[in-house]
């Protein structure tokens, strides 16, 4: 389906690099159609379009799309929702990113290298000491830190991660396969190490031998796949943080015929189960930009223990 709109809201405040209130973006997002029921079959709609127009100032397209894993018994649907804020004419960019309060952050090179020399300089063996490894590792340990203290410090952290496996299994799955061909990582960890002196060199390690024991194992990626969508169900229900995206979308690049967005709001990522979004950076070349969604009052604190963590 697709969706015409015209929206009275203030475009300059919506793509602003700023914590802002995630409801104010649901207005852009289209609703997609449920699934209903043939005769012998099910009608499942893949997506949705909302494109809605700013009078004078921009354009911003709404996606959003349902994927389906299936098996025997059942169908699961898990839904994204994107919004994509673009700029009438001229030769500004961007992309979008904001929920009950979000943050873009770690959108500057130089940190990314710092927090890697860190990682390298307590574990010099370590491999796959990627951005992907660090960025999403610091932001999980600025995440636990800003909760209010927890009744069990023995209690697992779980970080879960989407992998692109077509080149990953054997045999591999043509580079143009069009469609669901994912596996996934968990890092796990105490939380009491998690929150500690050490807790974000733990974290690289763990998220590090994640990809290379089962992400980029072929004889791992698809053991237990049976099982993965019960696995992940039962990660969240203990402690959990998933990542929406990776470095390598460059989603800030999509030009859908009005030039580049302004900015990008993974909407999906505003819900009870916590989740990051990242992306490679539209500002900063080697950075990456990462939006998360958390209450203000916790926002705030993720915030001063984010920037005070970056400070050696």
């Amino acid at each position: 389906s697709l969706t015409i709109a015209v929206s009275g809201s203030d475009f300059d405040h919506l793509i602003g690099n700023h914590a802002q209130d995630a409801d104010q973006f649901y207005e852009f997002v289209p609703e997609i159609d449920p699934v209903t029921d043939e005769s012998e079959y099910q009608r499942v709609p893949v997506m949705a379009l909302k494109v809605t127009l700013f009078p004078g100032r921009g354009i911003c397209v709404g996606f959003a799309n349902l994927h389906c894993l299936g098996d025997a018994s059942s169908v699961v649907g898990f839904i994204q929702a994107w919004a994509a804020i673009s700029k009438l004419g001229g030769d500004e960019e961007g992309f979008l990113t904001k929920h009950a309060e979000s943050l873009p952050i770690l959108d500057r090179s130089a940190d990314i290298k710092k927090l890697k020399d860190l990682v390298l300089a307590k574990k010099p063996g370590l491999l796959q000491v990627s951005s992907f490894v660090v960025t999403t590792s610091y932001v999980w340990t600025c995440f636990v830190k800003s909760e209010e203290q927890v009744d069990d410090d023995d209690v697992l952290e779980f970080l879960i991660f989407a992998a692109d496996i077509r080149a990953r299994i054997d045999p591999p799955v043509p580079a143009n396969y069009f469609g669901n061909c994912l596996g996934y990582g968990a890092a796990k960890i105490q939380h009491k190490q998690l929150v500690g002196g050490e807790g974000f060199v733990i974290a690289a390690e763990a998220i590090a031998d994640q990809i290379k024991n089962r992400v980029n194992n072929k004889e791992q990626v698809l053991k237990g796949a049976e099982n993965w969508l019960s696995d992940i169900k039962k990660m969240f229900a203990i402690r959990a943080i998933g990542v929406s995206g990776s470095p390598k979308f460059d989603l800030s690049s999509a030009d859908f015929g009005w030039g580049r967005a302004r900015k990008l709001e993974v909407v999906s990522i505003d819900g009870e189960k916590h989740s990051m979004s990242l992306c490679k950076s539209r500002d900063s070349e080697g950075g990456l930009e990462v939006g998360l969604s958390l209450p203000k009052a916790r926002m705030e604190a993720f915030a001063a223990i984010f920037e005070e963590g970056l400070r050696f």
